[in-house]
């Protein structure tokens, strides 16, 4: 299925050139966003653009010159009451938080710890919520314009309290009949008593209008309850004496329903019905009160669905928000009616567990989550299985503040995620400065394409019978200004969660492909240069345009570019990625299968793909050295791969005895230190003059 991109226009209400500028450049990076931007520097100037404009989305700073604090979100809102608001501020005030909600913004971020991610969830679930919100009013809107033209309810009643008239209205709200107009004491006294007329008419004064009380009930013969609202006001004569009352009310079910459903949306997820932020914020904050008292603990589980997003893809947001709501249901069958289950937005639950004797207790609850989750979900015909990370920080262990809490248990959840997903983790201190290192290099990675802080290196593939070089591995090098030189295995997976490794494979992909080409030129032999190539690259819908469009611009030949894929893309969306295949092989591009071996390796994917290479984890080449026994493996892969007529390469070669193994199993090339370690581009082409390569050179 085919996203489409979601163009918003985003006001931004902020007095620091800086911190618009990083605002900017944290929407412009998200793909899935086309960002259009109206930045202002004053209230003043939002009231003015207002008046002439409106825009999807205001994000203000509750720190201008000329409005402060809430004084600054009431502005924001009465200019703009339909445009939902998204407030930034320095200051980590959690009850200036919740009044900001309350006073109409749909979310609260604090500057100094803002992310992408968190950004983009926060801006996604406001502009949700608004829609909602909206479509609530409109329906509340066109209630009271029917109200209005069908007519009130009317009785009238003479002196003696006997009924003198009753509308259609009336008659149908009362469920009396209208034989009982006229008729002198028990009709009176019987709307007297389904109105409380007595209570409210007794003692009026001449001329005097008395309203019904707020949340009127009148309750008819057969014990229904309709909400009214409505008047009593005494009929005079000419002398002005009191002949009578006139009483006029309406049915407002459907109103107090509306506005019942309002307030309920204010404070809940409008696909799960579960709480959402404000009132989780609430609650945490009076379970805290209550813990105080008690002596107790409470714990924050923040929960992060594991590969929600390729079943929402690939079968459709509808089945997406049935696989949430189901999994909302579970969640909730899992704790007790004192906790809370939230949803943040988007796959992310946040729950509360108040009164807690021990935090055993949150393991044993997170223990029943995963189960609870793991198990199958049937949804439209479909059996989806799904896990979930959890991550828990506990009160007044981790934090004696809501928010600390959140931001805790959200850190554990990563932790959970990169130790192997579907488990818990409790929140450790350490956990803190591994985020603040994983935002830093977020941070910089930003940074480092426009700043032309990234370089590639060559690691020369040999053919292992004859020594001559016959291709090169393209790997990525970052040269930090301050830190110097930062490992791939350090910022690449922090590129796939943020979203950036779409641009920096990119760049990659046209790095390489341009100095193989000039290789070329150069009169130099010529090789296949291989480039490695994410599974989100991989499966974006503009991958293979983009690839085509590098290879016309840079002139190099397909069949002297090999893309290194891991098994696991071939797993996924099996119909995709084989007609992705056939289109990269149907231009003489090379596919080969990355570190094989470590991960699904089955041998009906293999037949399946127009795959031409294998490539065998260095992991396997080890034992070879360390434990000969062990070697079935290697050899086993190398032959398989020769009876489907795949090439074998062999990754991590390091001693002389590595390679004699491997020339004894015919396998076809080799890379790794025991011939050169990645060099840069002008070293490699040196390289390329001396044939056979020299085995050892480093």
């Amino acid at each position: 299925m085919t996203a489409r991109t979601a163009s918003y226009l985003f006001l931004i209400i902020e007095d620091n050139p800086g911190d618009a500028r990083l605002l900017k450049e944290m929407l412009r990076y998200h793909h899935s966003i086309d960002s259009h931007f109206v930045i202002v520097t004053s209230m003043a100037a939002a009231e003015t653009y207002f008046e002439m404009a409106t825009a999807d989305i205001i994000l203000l700073d509750v720190g201008l010159p000329d409005a402060q604090g809430l004084a600054a979100v009431r502005r924001a809102h009465e200019a703009a009451p339909t445009v939902p608001l998204v407030v930034l501020t320095g200051l980590d005030d959690e009850m200036l938080a919740i009044e900001a909600l309350q006073e109409g913004a749909q979310d609260y971020l604090i500057k100094n710890e803002l992310t992408p991610a968190g950004l983009f969830r926060a801006l996604r679930y406001a502009i949700e919520r608004k829609v909602i919100e909206a479509a609530l009013a409109t329906q509340h809107e066109l209630l009271q314009v029917t109200l209005q033209s069908i007519g009130d309810a009317v009785i009238r009643t003479d002196a003696e309290g006997n009924i003198t008239f009753t509308n259609e209205v009336a008659l149908r709200l009362t469920g009396l009949d209208a034989e009982w107009t006229g008729q002198p004491g028990k009709p009176a006294a019987e709307i007297a008593r389904m109105l409380d007329l007595n209570q409210h008419t007794s003692g009026t004064p001449q001329s005097r209008i008395m309203h019904l009380p707020p949340d009127y009930q009148l309750m008819r013969p057969d014990g229904q309850a309709i909400p009214v609202e409505g008047c009593v006001a005494p009929v005079n004569d000419k002398d002005g004496r009191e002949v009578g009352n006139v009483v006029v009310f309406r049915d407002v079910s459907a109103v107090r329903a509306i506005a019942s459903q309002l307030s309920h949306s204010a404070s809940h997820d409008f696909l799960t019905g579960l709480p959402n932020r404000m009132l989780l914020l609430d609650r945490i904050g009076q379970a805290m009160n209550l813990a105080q008292r008690s002596g107790k603990r409470l714990a924050v589980l923040f929960l992060d669905l594991d590969g929600f997003k390729h079943i929402n893809d690939s079968l459709g947001h509808l089945i997406g928000d049935k696989l949430l709501q189901s999994v909302a249901t579970r969640l909730v069958d899992c704790v007790r009616g004192s906790d809370t289950v939230s949803r943040q937005g988007g796959d992310e639950f946040v729950v509360l567990l108040a009164e807690m004797a021990d935090a055993a207790d949150a393991a044993i609850t997170a223990r029943r989550m995963l189960q609870a989750v793991r198990t199958v979900h049937p949804i439209d015909g479909n059996d989806l299985h799904i896990s979930t990370s959890i991550g828990v920080s506990v009160y007044p262990d981790d934090g004696m503040e809501s928010e600390v809490l959140i931001k805790n248990a959200d850190t554990a959840m990563y932790q959970a995620k990169e130790n192997g997903r579907h488990r818990y983790q409790f929140f450790e201190p350490a956990m803190k400065a591994r985020a603040l290192e994983r935002q830093y290099i977020e941070e910089n990675l930003r940074l480092a394409l426009d700043k032309n802080q990234f370089s590639l290196h060559y690691q020369p593939k040999i053919n292992i019978k004859t020594g001559i070089i016959t291709g090169a591995e393209a790997l990525i090098r970052w040269t930090h200004p301050v830190r110097g030189l930062i490992s791939p295995a350090e910022f690449i997976p922090v590129a796939e969660d943020c979203g950036l490794i779409r641009r920096i494979g990119a760049w990659v992909l046209r790095e390489a492909c341009l100095q193989a080409s000039n290789w070329s030129k150069a009169g130099l032999p010529p090789i296949v240069v291989a480039v490695n190539v994410s599974a989100i690259e991989f499966r974006h819908e503009k991958y293979l345009a983009n690839l085509f469009a590098i290879l016309q611009e840079t002139g190099l030949d397909p069949r002297q570019l090999e893309l290194e894929l891991t098994e696991g893309i071939l797993m996924k969306a099996e119909a995709a990625t084989h007609a992705t295949f056939s289109a990269l092989r149907a231009r003489g591009v090379r596919l080969a299968i990355d570190d094989f071996g470590t991960g699904y390796s089955s041998l009906s994917y293999l037949t399946k793909f127009p795959i031409d290479t294998l490539k065998i984890d260095q992991s396997f080449i080890r034992q070879i050295s360390e434990s000969p026994s062990e070697t079935g493996i290697v050899t086993a892969v190398i032959g398989m791969a020769r009876s489907l007529n795949l090439a074998v390469v062999a990754e991590g070669v390091e001693t002389q005895e590595q390679l004699k193994f491997l020339s004894a199993q015919h396998c076809d090339e080799a890379q790794g230190y025991f011939f050169s370690r990645p060099v840069e581009g002008n070293a490699f082409a040196k390289s390329l003059t001396r044939t056979p390569v020299e085995s050892g050179s480093k």
